[in-house]
């Protein structure tokens, strides 16, 4: 549920009780429920005039919990939503004067992709199927799995086995089957798929390697965003293109 905020973008105005933290304290509000927020960030969500905090003689930025509160309610929209920032500053503005807003629901892509990764996360690590399991699933023949290992669209693991994406991938590929597409025609979304997975390995190889096991632990969060961003945009980019060879 959103509250309303005690005001627009330049409620950084606290009251004399409030307590004016620093924007590290902010960041550590923040991170139990948006574990993937930077101080980056949240001086984005500043520049842009969501956000107006108190700035000391020494130009130090000193937030209000209101503040705070706003900053929860836009990372949310984003989140949960998919919403622009424009959009959310119409949303929070419309809050403050009292209104009531109906937010879009979220978004089919995000749902799965989410669902996809929580499940992975809560799959034991030795969970693995076998290769006649692999067949039952997918409801394929060996003659027809051989085919796509070949093609690079499945393949097992070093430890021997099948992972519950491959399974995924299995089901996908059959049930494309059925529409005429061959693996060969699939190659090209395989390649795609390697690319965007480069794209991301390029932008968390960094925090991987960082000191700081803090920063380790946040390139998990990142490549979660990455990766729902990339489905995001793939699928985008497939719809407009449909759209423009349909009309």
């Amino acid at each position: 549920m959103l509250r309303t905020p005690t005001g627009g973008a330049g409620h950084g105005a606290a009251t004399a009780g409030d307590r004016l933290v620093s924007i590290g304290t902010v960041l550590n509000q923040l991170r139990d429920e948006f574990p993937e927020v930077t101080i980056s960030k949240i001086r984005f969500l500043e520049a842009e005039g969501l956000v107006e905090p108190r700035r000391t003689a020494s130009g130090y930025r000193k937030f209000s919990p209101q503040d705070v509160e706003r900053l929860a309610q836009i990372l949310r929209m984003q989140r949960d939503h998919y919403l622009p920032l424009k959009v959310i500053r119409e949303h929070l503005d419309a809050l403050a004067r009292g209104e009531q807003i109906k937010l879009p629901s979220p978004s089919p892509q995000r749902d799965l992709l989410d669902g996809a990764w929580e499940a992975e996360s809560d799959r034991p690590t030795a969970a693995r199927v076998g290769r006649a399991e692999l067949l039952a699933a997918a409801e394929v023949t060996e003659e027809e799995l051989a085919e796509w290992e070949s093609y690079g669209l499945i393949a097992a693991g070093a430890e021997g086995g099948y992972d519950a994406e491959a399974v995924t991938v299995a089901k996908l590929v059959a049930d494309l089957g059925r529409f005429g597409l061959e693996p060969r025609h699939l190659r090209a979304v395989k390649a795609a798929a390697d690319r965007e997975a480069g794209l991301v390995e390029q932008v968390v190889a960094p925090l991987r390697r960082h000191r700081n096991p803090q920063t380790r632990a946040h390139a998990e969060a990142t490549v979660k965003e990455l990766a729902g961003l990339s489905v995001r945009l793939h699928a985008a980019l497939v719809q407009t293109a449909l759209g423009l060879r349909l009309q």
